[in-house]
């Protein structure tokens, strides 16, 4: 990892995201009330405002939504260019946005709909959650 890569400041509401994470393990907010799973995390269910909400562990499986293949990175990024930054459809239904990787970031391998899992990549104190095709996906 470069040492200029900004490195994502937990808070506390968002500190069980980043265990699970530390833990080898995607987790999301839940409500109960409505049965919705929700990114990122709040305080409320945004679908019924709802405050009694749970975390709870997902598949981290999803399908590459969209996606934006970038040729001119920021500071600290510069040995990952081109690099694509992607929207995730989780198969628990939220959108996740973070980066592709084991694959190389070109229009013909990103294809939309492509099935993903979830790897973890240490960034300073925490584990940031990426994608990269799913085992057995056609590539």
């Amino acid at each position: 990892m470069s040492p200029n890569k900004a490195e994502p400041r937990p808070t506390p509401q968002t500190q069980p995201f980043w265990d699970g994470c530390a833990q080898g393990e995607l987790r999301l907010q839940y409500c109960p009330s409505c049965a919705a799973y929700y990114f990122p995390p709040r305080a409320m269910c945004p679908r019924c405002w709802s405050t009694e909400v749970e975390w709870r562990r997902v598949s981290g499986r999803g399908v590459l939504h969209t996606y934006l293949i970038n040729h001119r990175p920021a500071p600290g990024f510069e040995e990952d260019a081109p690099y694509a930054i992607a929207v995730v459809q989780l198969e628990e239904g939220p959108r996740m946005m973070s980066n592709i990787v084991g694959i190389e970031n070109t229009p013909e391998n990103l294809v939309l709909d492509m099935p993903l899992e979830v790897t973890f990549e240490p960034r300073g104190s925490v584990m940031l959650p990426l994608f990269r095709p799913a085992k057995g996906a056609r590539q």
